[in-house]
């Protein structure tokens, strides 16, 4: 386990849409570092591309953060003494630090319409070269403050000319980082363009604001996605332009998410067609009306997501499954986690929900189950919920399957699996039923032990075996052949629906010919 001082993480997401489920995970390994080193969670919205903002997605994120129970200590409705906490409120601060590397002749101002840039790109292909960006070759042949004399640099600043502030990248030397999951990371400065710090809109791109950010809000670890890694030495080389490499935070890039066959990176997309949810909770787009469902409503406990979630791309290095929060917090550590993708298995998340749903107080299945009847309009009292719920605790996956298997118990079935009467609904079924009717009408408070010892001591009677007769007995009640316990079934029905359900069958199902 790494032995760290407190530290400050953030979690920054775009308000641009419904959180993915990628996100709560990274949001996940950052607020465990935190809890365990005593340390700070931050919640910082980065809504610099306003092209993409989503009314409503703020809101959703954090909605979505707190039933995970990923608490924020700065941020968000938290607030705190580094915010404002959402970017589009820090927009002077950008611009002084864009103005600042301007200044120093680490930035320059660039004129250049996207034609203009189009050209550029089509020059170098028709030259053969493979790199068709903007940097320190190319830049030399554009509109800026590098190539334009001083005094028409200034005109077009006082005539409001559009134009973009980007980073000069050395045309020679490396940068290096070490990150804490991936290990020594070098790049050549002339793989890096020339980035656009300030938009012509005058918002900033994402790499001057998260590293301003991070440095005035003090954060320690950058942990985030591994689709940030190959951005990671242009941040470096930022914190080193800004005068800042003393206080540049430690870098760990997570590992993808993957489809559950391995093959590629987890979309939206890939999650509907195979039918489990992307979002924690469910999702309106705004703009077009699209709903998508979230785990929260298809019926995950958020406990159980959220356990599911830290194994996946995180090794605790023994063969324990089930931690709660407090015990995932003692057993983070950085260094446990893969730099392999992670597959996306849909049916190990409903393991965890199985296991934590049957964990839950069977009052608190039986107050489910009694609301939902109440829902449907059945009366249930305590105690045959309490009974319904104990006898349906191991066979649920899903808060809902308690009404869903349980609805048997309130209504009689309506039809019959044919393929089970075909088979088991004989004569000598229908002569142990008959003799044992009368005795189930006569007695409504039936206990399973009484139930059996009926339907044997009826059976034997008739010279017939009880096993021979079961499957039968529970398509009476039932109509199918599956389901909860049969004699604690027939225990939770009483004698007198059990009898009439009896009857209900015996006059509907047809017996099978000799």
């Amino acid at each position: 386990m790494n032995a760290l001082p407190p530290v400050r993480v953030r979690f920054a997401p775009s308000p641009t849409g419904g959180l993915h489920i990628g996100g709560i995970r990274t949001a996940l390994y950052n607020f465990l570092l935190a809890r365990q080193t005593g340390g700070t969670m931050i919640l910082r919205i980065e809504d610099t591309d306003q092209n993409r903002f989503v009314p409503g997605a703020e809101q959703y994120i954090i909605d979505a953060l707190a039933w995970a129970g990923i608490e924020i200590d700065e941020g968000g409705t938290a607030g705190g003494p580094h915010g404002p906490y959402r970017q589009s409120e820090r927009l002077p601060l950008y611009r002084e630090h864009a103005q600042r590397l301007v200044d120093a002749g680490l930035a320059y101002y660039a004129f250049d319409t996207e034609p203009e840039i189009e050209a550029m790109r089509e020059r170098l292909k028709q030259q053969g070269s493979d790199n068709l960006t903007y940097n320190s070759r190319s830049r030399q042949t554009m509109r800026n403050s590098l190539t334009l004399p001083e005094a028409e640099v200034k005109h077009k600043l006082a005539a409001g000319h559009p134009y973009v502030i980007r980073l000069k990248v050395p045309e020679t030397g490396e940068v290096r980082l070490t990150d804490l999951i991936r290990g020594e990371v070098v790049m050549q400065m002339a793989q890096i363009d020339d980035k656009v710090l300030m938009k012509s809109d005058g918002y900033p791109t994402y790499h001057l604001a998260n590293v301003v950010d991070d440095y005035l809000m003090k954060i320690t670890h950058v942990i985030r996605g591994e689709e940030w890694l190959p951005s990671a030495p242009l941040h470096v080389l930022l914190y080193q332009s800004l005068g800042w490499s003393h206080a540049m935070p430690r870098f760990a890039h997570l590992p993808l998410l993957l489809k559950p066959d391995g093959n590629g990176k987890l979309s939206k997309r890939d999650a509907l067609r195979l039918g489990f949810p992307i979002f924690p909770l469910n999702w309106k787009d705004p703009h077009t009306g699209e709903e998508t469902t979230g785990y929260r409503e298809a019926g995950y406990l958020p406990e159980a997501l959220i356990n599911f979630l830290a194994l996946l791309g995180w090794n605790p290095g023994t063969t324990q499954e089930l931690f709660t929060l407090h015990e995932l917090t003692a057993a983070f550590s950085l260094d446990r986690i893969s730099k392999a993708g992670a597959r996306f298995d849909i049916q190990k998340a409903q393991w965890f929900n199985q296991q934590y749903l049957r964990a839950k107080p069977v009052e608190t299945l039986a107050t489910l189950l009694a609301t939902a009847a109440a829902q449907e309009n059945f009366a249930c009292s305590p105690d045959k919920a309490m009974k319904i719920a104990t006898a349906l605790r191991e066979r649920i996956t899903f808060p809902a399957d308690l009404w869903a298997q349980g609805r048997l118990f309130f209504v009689a079935p309506e039809a019959y699996d044919e393929q089970i009467a075909t088979k088991k609904w004989t004569a000598e079924a229908v002569r142990v039923f008959t003799a044992a009717m009368p005795a189930f009408a006569e007695t409504e408070a039936l206990g399973a032990a009484d139930a059996k010892a009926l339907i044997e001591n009826t059976a034997a009677a008739q010279g017939v075996k009880a096993g021979a007769i079961l499957q039968a007995l529970r398509l009476a009640l039932t109509g199918g052949g599956g389901g909860p316990d049969l004699m604690l079934t027939i225990e939770i029905l009483g004698g007198a629906e059990t009898a009439k359900r009896i009857a209900n069958a015996l006059q509907r199902i047809p017996v099978k010919a000799a």
